[in-house]
């Protein structure tokens, strides 16, 4: 029994896209359960359901942020499988099966997929993005290949409903926190590079910060830096990543570019130093929607 879970906020315009995606692909033995709490959204999702009875809507009586909509879809989940994924982003024609194929191994207890932007990459914000989707997937799969600890990608990702018991309200990245946890179960993450999924990344520096600032932040909070894994850090990210960027571009605007992509990637660093780690401001507060990537 497989069981996805999309959990999504006055996504009207995109919940669609990505059920759409989706239908086509899952098993005969599965459910798809969409966590929102607006109208908007929750009527496209009821017109779903009425056509195909897998689709289920999961109330949300009170928005208190994407770790507790998760709560709740486990809570409902009747899966022995779990398939994470948001109303934002499209996967790819044949993601699903290479995503569940590592299950049939007993140790394996998560399956991450692979980001792409579908940004355009002649703009430096998009520049950015296509640079970070490259890094983090040339850094899965030296992971994957020795069997090293690796995180899965809260975009699409599937893990065994038995190692989640519950995700801290808190969380700041609910993707690491599993991960985190699944790990320290003595069980593998695994790397599934053709289960390709499409994210549209912020177009402006001001979203760049409010996106990166909170899922970049999950990594100074206790649940995932007192951990005995890691993959991210900003230490990590300066030793193993400054090369891969750079050897990346393409043309001197695109070093300029990467240049710049490290002086932000400071900027990022400092900012989670001072909010999380030193102002201990809550998810209400760092948790803001950024529009330009819907």
């Amino acid at each position: 029994m497989i069981t996805v879970l999309i959990t999504t906020y006055r996504e009207a315009a995109t919940i669609g896209l990505a059920l759409d995606a989706f239908l086509p692909q899952l098993p005969a033995a599965s459910e798809l359960l969409v966590i929102c709490p607006d109208a908007e959204t929750t009527a496209v999702v009821h017109q779903y359901a009425k056509k195909f009875p897998r689709v289920r809507h999961v109330p949300e009586p009170e928005r208190r942020g994407k770790p507790a909509a998760l709560n709740l879809g486990l809570q409902a989940a009747q899966g022995d499988i779990v398939i994470f994924s948001d109303g934002d982003v499209v996967i790819g024609d044949a993601a699903l099966a290479p995503l569940l194929a590592p299950f049939a191994d007993e140790k394996v207890g998560a399956v991450t997929g692979r980001p792409f932007s579908s940004s355009p990459r002649a703009t430096k914000l998009g520049y950015w993005s296509h640079v970070l989707v490259e890094g983090a997937h040339q850094t899965r799969l030296a992971r994957d290949a020795t069997g090293d600890f690796l995180l899965c990608s809260g975009y699409l990702f599937a893990a065994r409903r038995s190692l989640i018991q519950s995700i801290p309200e808190d969380a700041l990245a609910e993707d690491a926190v599993i991960s985190h946890r699944i790990a320290e179960q003595g069980f593998r993450i695994r790397y599934a590079p053709d289960a390709a999924v499409f994210v549209k990344y912020p177009d402006n520096y001001a979203d760049w910060l409010r996106q990166k600032v909170r899922s970049t932040g999950g990594y100074a909070q206790d649940y995932v830096r007192n951990s005995p894994f890691s993959m991210r850090s900003a230490k990590l990210e300066a030793q193993q990543g400054s090369l891969l960027a750079l050897k990346f571009a393409q043309s001197p605007r695109e070093l300029w570019w990467t240049l710049l992509l490290f002086v932000a990637r400071l900027h990022l660093w400092l900012l989670v130093f001072w909010r999380v780690r030193v102002l201990k401001r809550p998810l209400t507060t760092l948790w803001q929607r950024v529009e330009s990537t819907k």
